[in-house]
């Protein structure tokens, strides 16, 4: 068990290296080093790694622009419970942006946001709620 929670460290502060690495390469503009970065965290399993990485292919930042490939991400992170993932997966299918429009999915994606204390999602959602009369 003790290595089990050992490896576990590791792992987290390794991707928490890449992601902060990644980060600090977006800041300073060198896209490509952030995409391939975010990447390495979220094929670890890091969510806040596929969140950034979403966002890069969203506005096509050291990347093509690819909304297909940033709900991909966008939902990876919401599903490991990434609430920035949730909330803007839901503005992905209020403007039908890589899938099929959908305001009552997106109402579902920014609920869960707001479940997790994200405000952009809690507004989200109240704005949502009030065009479909709910």
């Amino acid at each position: 068990m003790k290595k089990l929670i050992l490896g576990l460290l590791v792992s987290v502060s390794l991707f928490g290296s890449d992601f902060d690495d990644a980060y600090s390469a977006y800041e300073k503009g060198d896209y490509k080093k952030a995409v391939k970065l975010f990447k390495k965290a979220c094929d670890g399993g890091y969510a806040g790694g596929c969140y950034n990485l979403g966002f890069m292919y969203n506005d096509g930042l050291g990347v093509k622009q690819d909304y297909f490939k940033a709900v991909e991400l966008y939902k990876k992170a919401c599903d490991g419970g990434d609430a920035s993932g949730c909330s803007n997966l839901g503005v992905m299918y209020k403007y039908g942006l890589g899938v099929k429009q959908n305001n009552f999915k997106a109402l579902e994606l920014s609920g869960k946001a707001c479940d997790m204390k994200f405000e952009l999602g809690c507004k989200n959602y109240a704005s949502l709620k009030k065009e479909l009369g709910q």
